[in-house]
């Protein structure tokens, strides 16, 4: 009796459905995302978000396409979503300016992310600021001024010629008798004038002090005035370069809403041009 023989083959193992991802954005989306996004990203000055601010971005996202738990978005997938479109964003950029303009990108978000970070990188540097006065240096002058000292002329003798002296003794006598009482008029009237002089010195003296308070203050007071003029060119700067930014701001809100609203348009022609063919 034989043996009998079964012939077995290979049992092969179930197909698995492939697993759905988390993190699948759908074009409606990841638009919703970029318009979070864009708006806080603005409000920043093009600074980096924080967690809170992404957190924001993910609950904006989440009222509009968290129906179900698997649309539901957290802040750290929304950074990511959004770093994976400014990756897409150099590429399409790249090929655009290698073309020499000769291409055009068709993402949809292509414009809107050049709106937004774009720009950055030919960003023109503001304008210099005017140059501010400077103050002039004010240097205080001595208050003590060397006077010129007025030293009383002594009056030269007369020249005596010795014929004349050899021949009139008499009366050169009488000379030098009338010169010893000049000398004694001299002195007393030099003493006099030397206490005059002393006076007009007190005077020049008070004058010169007051002369030189009067320059002190007159500095002072220019100082102030430059420092208030400074001061008021800095705040009227501070205020020009603060209504430039919102200008700005301004401008790219509005062009950011119009090229989406655009988006939306051309999205919903898109979907019903479906449907037609369906």
């Amino acid at each position: 009796m034989g043996e009998l023989t079964e012939s077995s083959t290979p049992q092969t193992a179930p197909s698995r459905p492939l697993p759905f991802r988390e993190d699948c954005w759908s074009e409606e989306a990841t638009s919703t995302l970029v318009d979070a996004w864009g708006r806080r990203y603005l409000e920043l000055n093009r600074g980096n978000l924080r967690q809170k601010d992404w957190q924001e971005v993910a609950d904006a996202v989440n009222s509009r396409h968290g129906h179900n738990k698997k649309a539901h978005r957290t802040d750290v997938q929304c950074k990511n979503r959004i770093d994976t479109l400014k990756k897409k964003y150099k590429v399409e950029k790249s090929r655009v300016s290698e073309s020499n303009g000769t291409l055009t990108s068709s993402w949809p978000f292509y414009a809107l992310l050049d709106v937004l970070i774009g720009s950055t990188v030919m960003a023109k540097k503001p304008p210099a600021s005017p140059p501010l006065a400077v103050p002039l240096t004010y240097r205080k002058p001595s208050s003590t001024m060397a006077q010129p000292v007025v030293l009383p002329l002594k009056r030269p003798a007369p020249a005596v010629d010795d014929s004349y002296f050899r021949r009139n003794y008499s009366a050169v006598a009488a000379a030098a008798a009338a010169e010893e009482e000049s000398e004694d008029d001299d002195e007393s009237e030099d003493l006099k004038s030397s206490e005059e002089s002393g006076e007009q010195r007190d005077g020049k003296a008070g004058g010169v002090r007051r002369l030189a308070r009067a320059i002190e203050r007159f500095g002072e007071i220019y100082e102030r005035v430059e420092g208030e003029k400074k001061r008021q060119m800095i705040e009227l700067e501070k205020q020009r370069m603060q209504f430039a930014k919102d200008l700005e701001v301004q401008r790219l809100q509005l062009f950011m809403d119009t090229r989406l609203q655009l988006e939306k348009i051309k999205q919903a022609k898109k979907l019903g041009s479906n449907d037609i063919y369906s």
